[in-house]
């Protein structure tokens, strides 16, 4: 018979419930681990889940790159338009203005509302190879007529927008002709410019749709007056992590009159954030497993008491040091393996139905646990990424068996004469 199946053998069979108080510790040592690597999952995938939702989000409204003169306006973005589309990694190019303006709402009864939302001026035309806007409306229509806007979900909700109403924008031209012209003598009277409600879209995440408006170009640049120049070009590229590359490329093709800023850049703060939340939550989290590991220890030491008499018989019938090593090892390793497996079970349950939890919550007990104007996203994102399921699992495992290693040195190094003396 082969080393292995003995050792195995003894140590499945010391796993045995008895009712004892070691058996106790061992079983609250298992669902340690369980929980620590179920939480470690859950929380992982969370935070993972936000961090891909978010980059989507971001990416499918938002161009990878960004080509914006340093002196004021482009004049001529049709030509650097298409001396930035014939560069090798380009996928699609489309300009845009973009800037803060005043927004009132003309409701049939009641008294209006405000908001200050950020305008985005689009060229339909380009704007359906460089963003999901197009593909994302959830009311009306996304064909931008003259004087015509889209606006979020959110903001449609808060200023009960429906397409179909209007609402009167005030540029920051206008607002300052408004304050210059005030008190003054002969005071004319200087109106908004007014716009039809086409469509309502919703892109995902929350801080697109409560705070920008979309129009046509040619709205944008009348209301801020910038005739045919525009602040800027969205740049779509094949490879979004190739972005860095691409910023040079498109600076060499175009000379020191331009800055490019990256889709890394503009979010950095927020996926920089990310970052370290999730590998804080790991380390935190993890002390849970260690709390576990520190039982699995604590009952093979008592265990071990427990078994002098038989360690002590096993040495005297010529087992060797590394034998009875491997036996307490072999315990450890199991217990581990049974805690790691039951706490991956339940994890992957956990995150699959995360957001049906969330929704029985918030019918029993009325609370918000997961609030879209704080976090961003209507439903609670997650992703099992293999490589995190296997950095957990794997440090659980080690933890254990160094957890059972003292235990099973002190069994292998005990001698069958000082094992047996009493007995």
């Amino acid at each position: 018979m082969s080393k292995a199946p003995f050792e195995l053998f003894l140590a499945l069979r010391y796993l045995r419930p008895k009712r004892t108080f070691v058996s106790v510790i061992t079983l609250i040592s298992v669902m340690g681990v369980l929980l620590g690597v179920a939480v470690l999952i859950i929380v992982i995938s969370v935070m993972t889940g936000f961090d891909r939702q978010l980059r989507d989000k971001i990416l499918g409204f938002n161009a990878h790159l960004r080509v914006i003169p340093r002196d004021g306006t482009m004049t001529n973005y049709v030509s650097v338009l298409q001396r930035v589309s014939a560069l090798p990694d380009i996928k699609a190019v489309a300009p845009y203005v973009l800037g803060q303006v005043l927004m009132e709402t003309q409701p049939e009864s009641g008294n209006a509302m405000f908001n200050a939302p950020i305008m985005r001026g689009i060229e339909p035309q380009f704007e359906t190879n460089v963003s999901s806007l197009t593909t994302n409306i959830v009311a009306g229509t996304s064909d931008l007529e003259e004087h015509t806007v889209l606006v979020g979900a959110e903001m449609g909700y808060q200023l009960r927008l429906r397409p179909g109403d209007r609402v009167s924008i005030y540029s920051p031209h206008t607002l300052k002709k408004m304050r210059e012209h005030r008190g003054k003598e002969g005071e004319e009277a200087i109106l908004p410019e007014e716009f039809e409600v086409r469509g309502i879209f919703d892109v995902g995440y929350y801080e697109y749709n409560a705070n920008l408006i979309i129009m046509s170009l040619q709205d944008a640049q009348e209301l801020y007056q910038l005739d045919s120049s525009v602040h800027g070009l969205l740049v779509m590229l094949h490879d979004a992590f190739k972005a860095k590359a691409a910023k040079k490329t498109i600076l060499n093709a175009l000379g020191p009159g331009f800055d490019v800023t990256l889709w890394t850049d503009e979010n950095s703060s927020i996926f920089n954030a990310l970052l370290v939340e999730k590998n804080v939550m790991f380390y935190v989290l993890f002390f849970i497993i260690i709390v576990a590991a520190f039982g699995i220890m604590n009952s093979f030491i008592t265990f071990v008491v427990q078994k002098t008499r038989e360690i002590g018989i096993l040495k005297a019938l010529g087992s060797s040091t590394q034998q009875v090593v491997w036996i307490f090892l072999g315990r450890s390793l199991t217990v581990g393996m049974i805690g790691i497996a039951a706490g991956l079970g339940l994890g992957v349950l956990a995150v699959q139905y995360r957001n049906e939890f969330l929704h029985f919550m918030r019918r029993s007990t009325g609370m918000e646990l997961f609030p879209g104007s704080i976090y961003g996203f209507t439903e609670l994102p997650a992703y099992l990424d293999p490589s995190d399921v296997l950095t957990i699992c794997g440090s659980a495992l080690a933890i254990c068996l160094l957890a059972g290693l003292i235990p099973a040195l002190m069994a292998g190094r005990l001698k069958p004469v000082e094992a047996l003396r009493y007995e």
